[in-house]
């Protein structure tokens, strides 16, 4: 079958259905799944072309709802082009863009429509896109949720880019009024300077004078005061990279007190420990870091516990120059990790060591995602009526991270000369074959989401 041509049916021993993993035929009409057949049922369907991938699995296609693709504006970082193969590369089927790091960020109506005119054409996957809550755009929120953006992200500390500022709390305020009755979501950088933090004084190129410069308390005041508003204004709040497993009890309470509110975390700091960092290892810098192994095993049991709703990528890659790898200067070099294309066989290598199974890769990878950003009504899950998205891999194979096949713009990954488990063998979109065997579709087939409007709202 060639890539790029539409797939009509896919059969496999291991399909992954509702609550149970069983052969099945996966049947495609018109980009969506129109059933899902066992082979004995599927007799009347001969003149299908069926795309037989035997024991591999298959399963909804990955929804990364945090990617930082920095088109427009910073394109050497990465751009739509390299981060949709990479991410179709990975099984992801649907990424959902940040609004910083990108030039003009993604903060006023104007700026998302360039956003999705400079993405046109461009993409391998479907695109989604967040908008951003700085200081002073609080009239352009409700027109940006009209036209389709799937929620809004704010920093309540420094963003590391200029034309992104972090909001005060009487911004917070007055964006929190603006959202109430719009049934939108507002994501947050949860972290935020406290007098306890100290300056630097150590070794810069050692990673530990990085990880007290940003203790644990950074992150559990700002989520003290996330869980405050979320309580006050009833609307949707959402804990974005969750690295810090000490906040868990706060968010907990508040949930039980009646927060609409979710968290995630990401592959890198489910993978990753900070005791094992090399000195001047830059490409492990983000923020917040990446914390000690107990507190890594925490976040799994929390995730385990359904503590943590979902996992994602926080894609943040930069030009190897920003790394600042010739000194191994932590605390100068850009805090980002990329890890779009490798979200997948990460989590399984960690994850299937510690009891969880396929179905819960779907759970945390796809459909929580998908419910996050309002697509769980076409994405996240193998059902009738679903966008045919699908990813189909191998959870017992193991391959090397090496430079080569790396789809990222820039290669510099704290993985590479890892091996992982979990091979992505093949991607489908809406019922096309994207990527099969480290190869793309001739062109992008990818579409922009624009997500509707479930409220009526005022501008």
């Amino acid at each position: 079958m060639e890539l790029g041509s539409t797939v009509r049916a896919v059969r496999s021993r291991r399909v992954l259905v509702g609550s149970e993993v069983r052969p099945a035929v996966i049947v495609i009409k018109d980009g969506k799944i129109h059933s899902i057949l066992s082979d004995c049922n599927f007799s009347g369907h001969a003149a299908y072309e069926v795309l037989d991938v035997g024991d591999s699995v298959v399963m909804p296609g990955i929804v990364d709802c945090h990617v930082h693709v920095n088109e427009p504006g910073r394109t050497t970082w990465e751009g739509f082009w390299t981060a949709t193969q990479a991410a179709a590369a990975g099984g992801v089927t649907t990424i959902v863009d940040m609004p910083l790091n990108s030039i003009p960020p993604t903060t006023t109506l104007d700026n998302f429509h360039e956003k999705m005119r400079e993405a046109a054409g461009k993409c391998f996957v479907d695109t989604a896109f967040w908008g951003g809550v700085i200081p002073g755009n609080q009239l352009e929120l409700r027109p940006m949720i009209q036209a389709g953006v799937a929620g809004f992200k704010c920093f309540l500390i420094h963003s590391g880019v200029e034309e992104f500022p972090h909001v005060t709390d009487c911004d917070l305020h007055t964006a929190m009024k603006q959202l109430q009755g719009t049934g939108s979501v507002l994501l947050f950088h949860a972290e935020r300077d406290v007098h306890q933090t100290t300056e630097e004084t150590g070794d810069p190129s050692q990673y530990s004078t990085f990880l007290q410069s940003r203790p644990d308390v950074m992150e559990i005041e700002a989520i003290r005061i996330v869980t405050d508003l979320c309580l006050q204004y009833q609307v949707r709040c959402h804990i974005v990279h969750l690295s810090s497993a000490k906040p868990l009890q706060l968010i907990e309470e508040a949930r039980q007190a009646g927060a609409p509110l979710t968290v995630e975390t990401t592959h890198h700091y489910l993978s990753l420990a900070a005791e094992n960092i090399p000195a001047g290892a830059t490409q492990f810098k983000c923020c917040p870091p990446i914390r000690g192994h107990a507190n890594r095993e925490q976040l799994w049991s929390a995730l385990k516990a359904g503590q943590i709703d979902m996992v994602v990528s926080d894609h943040s890659p930069c030009t190897p120059d920003l790394k600042k790898l010739d000194s191994g200067d932590f605390t100068e070099a850009w805090g980002g990790i990329s890890s779009l294309q490798f979200g997948l066989p990460l989590f399984w290598s960690s994850a299937s060591k510690r009891g969880f199974k396929l179905l819960d890769v779907v759970r945390l990878l796809s459909q929580k995602t998908a419910q996050l950003c309002s697509l769980d009504n076409q994405k996240g899950s193998l059902a009738p009526g679903y966008d045919a998205d699908l990813v189909i891999w191998d959870p017992e194979r193991e391959f090397e991270v090496k430079q080569g096949s790396i789809h990222h713009k820039n290669k510099l990954t704290p993985y590479l000369g890892l091996t992982l488990q979990g091979v992505v063998c093949a991607t489908v979109l809406r019922g096309r074959l994207v990527y099969r065997d480290g190869s793309f579709s001739p062109e992008p087939l990818g579409k922009h989401l624009l997500i509707p409007v479930r409220h009526n709202i005022k501008v």
